[in-house]
């Protein structure tokens, strides 16, 4: 018996599978066009912040397909319960094998080292969105629980853009956190960004009109709104975004509004149930990823996806600047298989 205690093996098990080729990542928009060393080193990287997720999943998949002799219910069983292990969730672990079951049908594949290979077509297929192009002036707003990298998230969104030679201001709307806008203005300093805020407890809504008001000032591309991290009580939250939301329709017209939620991978299901409760109470862009590096349960960005059909658009794997990546469906993929 092997080790997830399906039915027929192979007696021997071959070499394990190799990983593919590095794939050359597309172009983001808000990025200069990297050079093809540049593309590689963000797949590397990519490649090594997801080392726990891959050693959970595409190892034990690995391990699977090699000592399977014959593709059957057993087989299906294993599989499933691998990507449930993955923090992918039962609902989404079903659908990804009621799709490989329809494909190894329809295709007639006997051998399992194919179904792999259909395996992470439908993974892609499932993941991949299409990128709404940047338009200018822009506001990001920044929601999300406390604790879930979303200060630091936002200090690296901003060198980001200021690399891709865009103008950036910051706005310390978390004036409930003590020290919030603190940190913010250490990552304003080293993105040479100007920052604005006002002293603890002030109105949010207030911070956001002048933050608007220094954007508009400097004809700033990007205006990138740090909010308070708390969801206790939604209909406070739900208040103080309506309110933030009124002042930049009111003053700020011309702008593209972005709501991003801000996830720590590590906390799998219960991220996803914060998605969920976010989305009740504000009109949810996209996800933000924390933290992939510190997982074995990527499997979330699948849940996210196919649960709350909301487009994850970035995603942490490591500390450095650069381990904030533009999220690549096929480069996520290829990282874990």
């Amino acid at each position: 018996m092997g080790l997830f205690g399906f039915g027929k093996k192979k007696e021997n098990n071959q070499e394990a599978v190799q990983k593919p080729a590095e794939p050359v990542l597309p172009p983001i928009e808000d990025e200069q066009q990297e050079t093809p060393e540049e593309k590689k080193g963000l797949f590397a990287r990519l490649f090594k912040g997801l080392s726990k997720t891959r050693n959970n999943v595409a190892g034990k998949v690995d391990d699977l397909v090699e000592a399977t002799e014959e593709i059957d219910d057993d087989f299906y069983e294993d599989l499933v319960d691998i990507l449930i292990m993955s923090d992918m969730g039962v609902r989404t672990s079903d659908k990804v094998i009621e799709e490989l079951k329809r494909r190894v049908e329809e295709e007639r594949i006997k051998d399992a080292r194919k179904a792999r290979t259909i395996l992470k077509d439908i993974l892609k297929n499932m993941m991949r969105q299409p990128r709404d192009p940047l338009k200018w002036p822009m506001v990001m707003l920044l929601v999300g629980v406390n604790g879930v990298g979303k200060t630091t998230t936002i200090g690296k969104l901003a060198m980001r853009f200021k690399a891709a030679r865009h103008s950036v201001v910051l706005a310390a709307a978390d004036t409930f956190r003590a020290a919030a806008a603190d940190q913010l203005e250490i990552w304003a300093d080293r993105a040479g960004v100007p920052l604005v805020r006002h002293a603890e407890g002030a109105d949010p809504a207030a911070v956001v009109y002048d933050g608007i008001q220094k954007a508009k000032a400097q004809e700033a591309d990007l205006l990138i709104v740090d909010t308070a991290g708390r969801l206790h009580n939604k209909k406070n939250l739900m208040d103080e975004l309506g309110k933030i939301s009124r002042i930049i329709t009111k003053n700020y017209e011309e702008a593209d509004v972005r709501t991003y939620l801000v996830i720590d991978a590590t906390t799998g299901q219960n991220g996803l149930q914060q998605a969920k409760e976010f989305a009740e109470v504000c009109d949810v862009s996209g996800i933000v990823l924390t933290k992939l590096d510190g997982t074995a349960k990527g499997g979330i960005v699948v849940a996210i996806r196919n649960e709350l059909s909301l487009p994850v658009t970035y995603i942490g794997v490591g500390e450095g600047i650069e381990d904030l990546q533009a999220f690549d469906a096929d480069a996520f993929v290829d990282a874990i298989f």
